[in-house]
């Protein structure tokens, strides 16, 4: 995702903080991670889940996008867990 400008939200502070995802990371996995899910209502600005392998751990960051600002805010960040998401990380495991 192209990003000239990355806002990191209150949560996504904290969360990064406790789950020991670094900001280098973030940066790594907002920049040349895939898109796997993308949410065109979600309010105020449409948003997207990345997925990124960085230093081969998982980690999933959401994004909104504030295209005529070509700023990214960062909502959250996590690990994905292997027992909500298939082994590709990229769907979620049938209930």
């Amino acid at each position: 995702m192209d990003c000239q400008r990355l806002v990191l939200s209150g949560h996504a502070i904290r969360r990064m903080f406790e789950r020991g995802i670094g900001l280098d990371d973030l940066r790594e996995a907002v920049s040349n991670g895939e898109t796997v899910g993308e949410y065109p209502d979600d309010l105020p600005f449409p948003s997207r889940l990345i997925l990124a392998f960085v230093n081969r751990r998982p980690i999933h960051v959401v994004v909104a996008l504030v295209a005529e600002a070509a700023t990214c805010i960062v909502v959250t960040v996590y690990e994905p867990n292997s027992s909500r998401w298939n082994d590709d990380y990229k769907t979620r495991r049938l209930k």
